[in-house]
């Protein structure tokens, strides 16, 4: 049950293969850097409609996907003047969290609660100063599944503009909201100091391996003469398939369609999992997984799902060292069918129940 998968089962309609096929038959070459100019209007236009963020497309850099973007955007900021300091959440996405590790820089651990990054557990004086930029989660933290308020997003901000600090916005399944609508972006409150991270692979397919960036204009040049020296990360055919594939509507009519069935899903994890002895399920507002609390017995209920044939994530893992001071388990309840998804969770309960004594 890995957190985050979505479900692929439908995907392939005729509006899919219809967008692949035309970028298959007439493929074109992509001159411009930062990638198919097309693509980035789409984007842009999916941002407006889809995230109330108004985007210039000429600042919508084309990746591939959200590791490879936080890559690239890391190396745009470093210029080769040497290491960077990155403040990363903690608990927090552990994919992203080891990128700028892998590139030899620095991350520090920022604090979260249930209503996502804590603004007064930020570095002050000097040590802020020493942060280059910030990793955050405002739409829906991972894992905690919190979502900034106003007021903790206006003092974020506020931090960021004092310590001369940018903040990457992981955008990555803010569109998949089961309460209220999708939350505005963080960027649209200060475009000036925020640097969208985004990918299509909740809303599509991880296959995909198709992302996008939306950097200020002072980074636009920086981009374009990184790309320059190291080429189109995402093939021109890729590029022009899911531009063709936005153009139509379909990712939005898509969308729609998939909230409803993980709203459903949600539902049966809840109705499961929501009051089983000994554990605590946390909120679930969106996203594709779910986090249950099993103080004191973490490995044994891993370990017991898994010779049941039932993966689920140790919550653990998302601190990334030793200071976790949480205990539970991570699924994901988005990629299964309703009938296997309700087994499986049947199976955790019934594992958490045995473990904990209750």
């Amino acid at each position: 049950m890995t957190p985050g998968a979505p479900d692929t089962s439908g995907l392939a309609n005729s509006a899919w293969r219809s967008a692949w096929r035309r970028a298959c038959v007439q493929p074109r070459r992509i001159t411009d850097p930062l990638g198919s100019p097309r693509l980035r209007h789409e984007i842009a236009e999916h941002l407006r409609q889809m995230r109330s963020l108004l985007a210039d497309p000429r600042h919508v850099v084309v990746t591939g996907g959200a590791r490879a973007g936080l890559a690239e955007l890391i190396q745009v900021l470093c210029d080769g003047s040497g290491c960077l300091t990155v403040g990363v959440e903690s608990p927090g996405y552990p994919s992203l969290r080891k990128v700028p590790t892998a590139l030899g820089h620095r991350i520090i651990g920022l604090p979260t609660d249930d209503q996502g990054l804590d603004p007064d557990g930020l570095p002050t004086g000097g040590d802020a100063r020493n942060v280059d930029a910030v990793l955050v989660t405002p739409s829906h933290q991972y894992p905690w599944g919190g979502s900034l308020s106003a007021s903790r997003r206006a003092a974020v901000i506020e931090w960021a503009e004092s310590a001369g600090c940018w903040i990457i916005e992981d955008d990555f399944d803010s569109e998949l909201r089961h309460v209220g609508a999708p939350l505005p972006a963080l960027a649209s409150l200060d475009a000036q100091h925020t640097i969208v991270l985004g990918t299509f692979s909740s809303v599509l397919t991880p296959a995909l391996g198709c992302g996008y960036l939306v950097v200020p204009p002072e980074l636009v040049g920086p981009f374009a003469r990184q790309r320059q020296a190291t080429g189109q990360p995402v093939a021109a055919i890729v590029q022009e398939a899911v531009a063709d594939y936005l153009s139509t509507g379909a990712l939005r009519r898509r969308t729609q369609r998939m909230r409803q069935v993980y709203r459903r899903r949600r539902d049966t994890v809840i109705d499961i999992l929501g009051s089983v002895p000994g554990a605590t399920l946390q909120p679930i507002d969106g996203g594709l997984h779910a986090v249950l609390r099993v103080d004191g017995c973490e490995e044994e209920v891993v370990e017991g799902c898994r010779r049941e044939g039932v993966g689920v994530t140790p919550l653990s893992t998302y601190w990334g060292s030793t200071d976790a001071d949480a205990a539970g388990i991570v699924l994901g309840f988005g990629s299964h069918d309703d009938d296997t998804l309700a087994a499986a969770l049947t199976t955790i309960a019934r594992v958490v129940a045995d473990r904990t004594g209750s």
